[in-house]
């Protein structure tokens, strides 16, 4: 009951929270029961595939909502973000890698097939843990939150603001992005880590892994929501806001600023940590191509599109552009790029607050409208 009433409470003015969770844990529920208990050749049958994709929309979905954490509220525009998701993405791999033992193609039982390949003799220190799932998912969030404090700490004790900030997020994910391409880096190199077999025992490639998969992400989606949700209902979210709104103010008050700042930085890499380890075991592969600045660019899209500063318009943002990525690269790949650039600058100008700000002054003119 206590669980209950805490969740209760921090959903209690959220009404757009509710709706948007409660949408999607249905969908996920139709899409896991139709995939796993309805018949292939029914009309009614989702495969594997849908499941999959679904999976991946949501570990997006819990990117966007880490972005939007500091973007929304603190104002701090990250554009490097997608380097904390591929650290996180590259951390589960490593473990799945682990995993496959003398199944890979050169049947080497503790050297991974690309190590063999490149003549390594011996496992890399760092590898060293990664057999263990604890450690793994301890690494997951520790490597994401040491870079994003040591950078954080840096940068904002450094009074680095603005675009310069961004410039300075963008320029260490390139430069990770160059140090991941490069083969002596044990990483795999261009082609990055992929042939995962299995996760803690169970066959990827079965059904039940695929939806287990999905309700994981689903279920580190909510938690991560809530999670974000209880720092901006407290007194340190109400701070924070305040930073956003008026650093200078809230730092002559005697606030530590820095302090706040690399905290909800911190915070939110461990999110995007997440969001990779969770879209590692879906997709099948991570490579560097994670790391590019356009993909942190696009990061800021989704947020953008779907409404800043409401952590529901991120899960938004992130599932339509999405959604429409996966028909429109298919469809016409060629004009993809252009339509998502000349949508995020119709939204900037028109639609400031997004998805979720259209859908609020929608509302707001029907209720006039009534009365």
């Amino acid at each position: 009951m206590r669980k209950e009433s805490i969740i209760f409470k921090i959903l209690q003015n959220d009404k757009g929270g509710k709706i948007v969770l409660s949408t999607l844990a249905i969908v996920v529920f139709v899409v896991s029961f139709c995939n796993l208990f309805v018949p292939s050749d029914s009309v009614f049958y989702i495969s594997t595939f849908t499941v999959t994709i679904l999976g991946k929309y949501l570990a997006f979905a819990l990117l966007a909502l880490a972005l939007d954490l500091v973007w929304g509220y603190l104002g701090v525009l990250s554009l490097g973000h997608g380097a904390f998701f591929a650290l996180g993405g590259y951390g589960l791999a490593m473990y799945l890698m682990r995993q496959i033992g003398d199944r890979g193609v050169y049947g080497n039982p503790d050297l991974p097939d690309f190590m063999v390949f490149m003549n390594l003799k011996e496992l890399p220190w760092f590898w060293y843990g990664f057999d263990n799932p604890l450690f793994t998912f301890i690494m997951v969030m520790l490597i994401p939150a040491i870079l994003a404090f040591v950078f954080g700490w840096f940068a904002f004790k450094s009074r680095v603001t603005g675009v310069y900030l961004s410039i300075i997020t963008q320029a260490m994910t390139y430069a990770l992005m160059l140090a991941f391409f490069r083969n002596d880096m044990g990483f795999g190199g261009n082609n990055g880590l992929t042939d995962f077999k299995d996760i803690l025992g169970f066959d990827l490639q079965a059904d039940s892994t695929r939806v287990g998969l999905l309700i994981i992400t689903f279920l580190a989606l909510v938690l991560g929501y809530l999670i974000c949700r209880f720092i901006i209902n407290s007194r340190l979210g109400r701070v924070v806001i305040s930073i956003r709104d008026a650093e200078s103010r809230v730092r002559f008050l005697g606030y530590k600023v820095e302090q706040y700042k690399v905290f909800i930085f911190v915070v939110s890499a461990i999110l995007a940590g997440i969001a990779g380890a969770l879209y590692v075991p879906q997709v099948g592969i991570i490579n560097p191509g994670v790391f590019s600045p356009l993909f942190s660019i696009e990061l800021v899209i989704w947020v953008a599109i779907g409404g800043r500063g409401t952590l529901y318009g991120a899960i938004i943002g992130a599932i339509i552009v999405n959604f429409a990525s996966t028909y429109f690269t298919s469809a016409l790949p060629e004009v993809w790029l252009y339509a998502l650039g000349g949508l995020f600058v119709l939204v900037t100008l028109y639609l400031p607050q997004g998805v979720v700000g259209l859908i609020s002054k929608i509302n707001a003119k029907l209720k006039k409208a009534k009365a």
